[in-house]
């Protein structure tokens, strides 16, 4: 699965066909080749990957594994990334030099392909991007590469809804020199709104020009919020459930520049009365009930920006008039009292926010694990998560906000600010319901706990997704793809590059 460019909705269609086919009895798998996102996930074992690929799994029904993302990219600034090869960070590369990692990386993740190949019965691949950006085609391990050296039937999705869908995927075909043509076999139309028939002649005219069928359209759905992977969906709005009785929560997120796992917040969109904003507005984060310092790739150079911003000055006087701050893994560690950096940004030492008694050094290996226990301040309910990063924080007051199963100390509490290195304890109903509670009594707000479980919230967004492929995308033709590969004597247009990129 293709896209005409990013976020075109290359992720929703891939989990939408894992979810169809899975319920279909069909034991299958998602995969892509390099994934490029702040967004992550921890395996069972212990693997990063793109958290877009859990998803993807979970909506396959199968557990999630470093094959399924063999390589990921975290940006760290503007012309470099780190580089996490089947679940180990492999060290950081800039934009210049990746090519000449790129043939390796490119028989590791053939190589992944190869092993899900063997153990599930359909894997669905999703690219990177566009296979249409012809600067990267010669070092391409993820779109037409990827497509040529395992022959993979390929279909090309365009987000309809802002406008010229029709002839990105003509042009995104154009292109193409012509062996990445002839894998081509079919378009997804994403994102449509309003009456079928008035699209209707634009798709019979991009078939007789391109030799190829549209298999689906897929209509516009406002209230999806499917995990974003990266910031292209932070700006999407969230649809926050009203409030069934009593007053609203105000939940301010602090934008930094390379917020990581801001997906930690989805879960609060199952509580009813909770407003969630993504922001840099010091006087929006002034006035919310709760401010949330996410995860970041770049944790010294996002405390720089919360102090160019005047964000520090912000939380500092919230912190003395008991209004509630919770920080979360690099967040946490921006709220300390200093940070020792010689991995990520190279800094050394520089001082922290000084809001909890806490101290972090950064160490070349990433701590990844999937670690549960309680909340001792929040009334001991139970809580878990995931942890990615390369900080150790060490505290020398307040108390812990969470002991672990194993009696280990976890996080801090001191006054009305928290920190966790946990991401994802969010999702923990009980945990949830009491902090937010605790935020309300602090704030003075009548505020009303729901009753959903996140973990069925997020099945029957998938359930929807896999609605969404089974009621709007030709399950025949995809079958026939998945059986037979790509169609011969597809036409090839004559718009293509002269030479040979591959």
């Amino acid at each position: 699965m293709a896209g005409t460019a990013s976020d075109a909705g290359k992720t929703v269609v891939v989990a939408g066909i894992c979810r169809a086919l899975a319920r279909r009895g069909v034991k299958v798998a998602p995969f892509k080749a390099q994934n490029m996102a702040l967004n992550s996930a921890v395996t069972a074992d212990g693997a990063e990957i793109g958290r877009a690929q859990a998803v993807q799994a979970a909506a396959a029904g199968v557990e999630p594994e470093a094959a399924m993302n063999p390589v990921l990219l975290k940006p760290t600034g503007e012309h470099q990334s780190q580089v996490v090869v089947m679940g180990r960070a492999h060290g950081v590369v800039g934009a210049l030099g990746y090519p000449q990692r790129r043939p390796g990386l490119g028989r590791i993740a053939a190589a992944a392909l190869e092993d899900l190949r063997s153990r599930f019965d359909v894997v669905i691949c999703e690219g990177a991007g566009s296979p249409a950006e012809i600067n990267l085609r010669r070092h391409d391990i993820a779109n037409m590469g990827l497509a040529r050296t395992a022959g993979l039937p390929t279909l090309v999705v365009a987000d309809i809804d802002r406008g010229g869908a029709l002839a990105a995927l003509y042009g995104t075909l154009a292109v193409l020199e012509p062996d990445d043509q002839r894998l081509i076999a079919g378009f997804v139309i994403n994102k449509f709104r309003g009456d079928r028939r008035l699209l209707q002649p634009g798709l019979e005219q991009l078939q007789a020009l391109t030799g190829r069928p549209t298999l689906g359209v897929l209509p516009f759905l406002s209230d999806l919020e499917l995990d974003a992977e990266d910031s292209l969906g932070l700006d999407i709005p969230r649809a926050g459930l009203p409030a069934t009785a009593g007053d609203v929560l105000d939940v301010a997120v602090v934008r930094v520049r390379r917020a990581a796992n801001v997906t930690d917040l989805d879960p609060l969109g199952c509580e009813p009365g909770v407003c969630v904003r993504i922001t840099d507005r010091p006087a929006q984060i002034a006035a919310a009930d709760l401010v949330v310092l996410p995860g970041s790739k770049a944790t010294v150079a996002d405390l720089a920006f919360l102090r160019e911003r005047g964000i520090d000055r912000v939380l500092l006087d919230r912190a003395r008039r008991g209004r509630p701050i919770l920080g979360i893994c690099g967040g946490y560690q921006q709220l300390g009292t200093a940070i020792d950096d010689p991995v990520e940004s190279g800094a050394g030492e520089v001082a922290g926010l000084g809001l909890l008694p806490a101290t972090t050094v950064f160490h070349p290996d990433k701590v990844l694990d999937r670690p549960a226990g309680t909340s001792p301040p929040l009334g001991g309910v139970a809580v878990s998560g995931y942890q990615i990063r390369h900080g150790r924080v060490r505290v020398h007051g307040g108390e812990p906000l969470i002991r672990t199963t194993a009696g280990a100390a976890e996080g801090c509490r001191s006054g009305a600010v928290l920190g966790t290195s946990w991401h994802g304890v969010l999702e923990s109903d009980d945990f949830r319901r009491a902090l937010l509670t605790w935020v309300a009594a602090a704030s003075g707000r009548d505020w009303r706990p729901g009753t959903a479980a996140f973990a069925d919230v997020r099945e029957a967004r998938l359930d929807r997704l896999g609605d969404l492929v089974t009621d709007h995308l030709d399950g025949d033709a995809l079958d026939a793809l998945i059986r037979g590969g790509p169609p011969r004597d597809l036409p090839t247009l004559s718009a293509t590059l002269t030479g040979t990129l591959a």
